[in-house]
């Protein structure tokens, strides 16, 4: 960066082009005027402080673009001024030179910049005492660092609260940027979470829908058109309900306040669960069966939380469905075990065997949602055909941490 500065400058800025003309004019002005310090030291011609001042705009011109190579020219230039008669001009464009190279200079030279006019400020008041002793030496002293330490520490200051801006702007746009994808992550998150309970409560009903609509359409019995108009209206009917309940919720954030909250589903609901499967496939020769291990051993007094209740009921109700739609007649057993460490161990066996299509059709998205629930609550899950002994069977599988450490996460 200080290579570029000193060899490439830019092009000036407007602002450098009306300092450096202004301080050109003036010093010829206080030259015609004869309003200069004294008489040229050294046998040097008065005539080159005109050099110096020349100089000396021209640093201007670059105390932006080329700051370092500013000061370059700078220094020199105020030397000569002094030696050959002093326009106070010059002295006041090397100050705002000096200005410059610290606050748009490269690191490095802010730091050192202002040490080196103190020590500059030091040594020429020790110099000039040592061979003139007289009292005006304190005021050269004073004037040298008011043209040198003054400007320096003014730039250091500036440019340190110009950092310390800088600073603050860039964590207010990070802070900005984190909550926006934290809050786009929750939009995710919540859409995802609420596309798993509308397939989940509404899935199940328009299966059993979609089949004993069905079966009415192509049986030619009364008694069964009745029963399958019967068990479609009823489905109809809890759809209808638990839709209303979802949208409420989602309407209304403090629904549950309600004189009718909505209660989250448990594993005391399996049962009722479990015999409204066996209404919706009978028509099928499918038999529902649930083997509640974990009551039948009389474990544990504690209930699971309810997020673990609430993951298993949903992966039972659509193990249902799924069976609903595709299992072959048969026999679909539900159980639910104790696992180790207190954990839930749930299990969906139904009869599996090559169909021509499904009873009802169907998206995939049913185990996606059960891989999803499983994930958040940090178990395990596992689905897919199995041989047996008594022929092939899909077999839904799932662990699930009784403390549900995953949810936490």
């Amino acid at each position: 960066m200080t290579a570029r500065a000193l060899a490439a400058p830019g092009r000036p800025r407007r602002h450098d082009v009306l300092i450096a003309g202004g301080g050109l004019a003036s010093g010829v002005l206080l030259r015609a005027l004869h309003l200069h310090g004294g008489p040229p030291l050294l046998g040097l011609p008065a005539s080159l402080n005109l050099l110096a001042l020349t100089v000396m705009a021209g640093a201007e011109l670059l105390r932006r673009t080329a700051p370092l190579a500013a000061l370059a020219l700078a220094v020199p230039a105020l030397a000569l001024d002094f030696c050959t008669g002093t326009l106070i001009a010059t002295v006041l464009m090397f100050t705002d030179v000096v200005y410059a190279a610290v606050l748009y200079g490269p690191p490095a030279a802010a730091r050192r910049i202002p040490l080196a006019s103190e020590l500059v400020s030091v040594l020429a008041t020790a110099v000039t005492a040592a061979f003139w002793h007289n009292p005006q030496v304190l005021l050269i002293g004073i004037g040298i660092a008011l043209v040198t330490v003054a400007p320096a520490w003014t730039g250091l200051i500036i440019r340190n609260h110009r950092d310390a801006a800088q600073t603050a702007r860039l964590r207010a746009e990070q802070t900005a940027l984190l909550a926006e994808m934290d809050r786009t992550q929750a939009v995710a998150g919540e859409r995802a979470r609420m596309a798993r309970e509308l397939h989940d409560l509404v899935a199940n009903h328009l299966s059993a829908i979609a089949i004993h609509a069905t079966a009415a359409q192509t049986l030619d019995e009364p008694a069964a058109t009745r029963a399958a108009l019967g068990v479609i209206r009823e489905n109809s009917v809890q759809g209808l309900a638990e839709m209303r309940r979802l949208i409420g919720l989602l309407r209304d954030a403090n629904a549950n306040a309600g004189d009718e909250p909505a209660a989250t589903p448990t594993l005391d609901g399996l049962e009722a669960l479990i015999a409204q499967a066996r209404a919706n496939g009978a028509a099928s020769g499918l038999e529902f069966v649930l083997d509640d291990d974990r009551r039948a051993a009389g474990a544990g007094t504690e209930r699971p939380p309810a997020p673990v209740e609430l993951a298993v009921y949903r992966i039972v109700q659509e193990s249902l469905t799924n069976a609903l739609k595709h299992a072959a007649p048969g026999e679909v057993r539900v159980r639910i075990a104790d696992g180790p460490g207190g954990a839930l161990a749930v299990t969906v066996r139904s009869p599996y065997a090559d169909r021509p299509g499904p009873r009802a059709p169907g998206s995939g998205a049913g185990l996606v949602g059960m891989r999803e629930r499983i994930a958040l609550l940090g178990g395990e899950f596992d689905a897919g055909p199995e041989g047996g002994p008594d022929g092939s069977v899909w077999l839904v599988r799932a662990a699930l941490p009784a403390a549900g450490e995953g949810a936490q996460r």
